[in-house]
């Protein structure tokens, strides 16, 4: 399934007082931590994921894995596109950086996502009903907004 066929979920956006490079750089560093807690290659075995692993080149570029995603784009300081499927659920995380002054810039995140049956019907009550996944949402953003405050690379301009 193309992304653009994928229902739109939601959008989460936050600024953050960094230029591109250090927010490109700080959300790759938080998608690899998150990666590695224990848990989440586990988790991704247990709804049966097509990726599993941490694999393919750093910094994220087309067919690097997390666990649930593959990247199926990757254009430095601008886009990363994570696509994923499991037994409930196919579904894609675009994120979009943004230069919106001098060292400050904006990250969207952007969810879409198909939920077939009634196994997936169950799925999207308890991840998104629940609030769940806009809280991880907003959580993941602010975790990339403090990593890319404290970066150490020079900025985009």
């Amino acid at each position: 399934m193309e992304i653009d066929a994928l229902p739109y979920l939601d959008e989460h956006s936050t600024v953050v007082a960094a230029g591109t490079d250090d927010l490109w750089r700080g959300l790759g560093e938080v998608l690899d931590r998150s990666a590695a807690r224990p848990g989440a290659s586990g988790y991704a075995r247990l709804v049966g994921c097509a990726d599993r692993t941490v694999s393919g080149p750093r910094p994220f570029a087309e067919g690097s894995t997390v666990p649930g995603f593959r990247v199926t784009a990757a254009v430095p300081g601008s886009e990363l596109v994570l696509r994923g499927r499991h037994r409930f659920s196919s579904y894609a995380l675009i994120f979009r950086v943004e230069r919106v002054g001098p060292d400050r810039s904006r990250l969207r995140a952007e969810s879409r996502a198909a939920f077939p049956g009634a196994a997936g019907g169950a799925y999207r009550r308890l991840v998104v009903g629940t609030g769940g996944h806009a809280r991880g949402m907003r959580r993941l953003l602010a975790s990339v907004a403090r990593q890319a405050e404290r970066g150490d690379g020079p900025s985009a301009t």
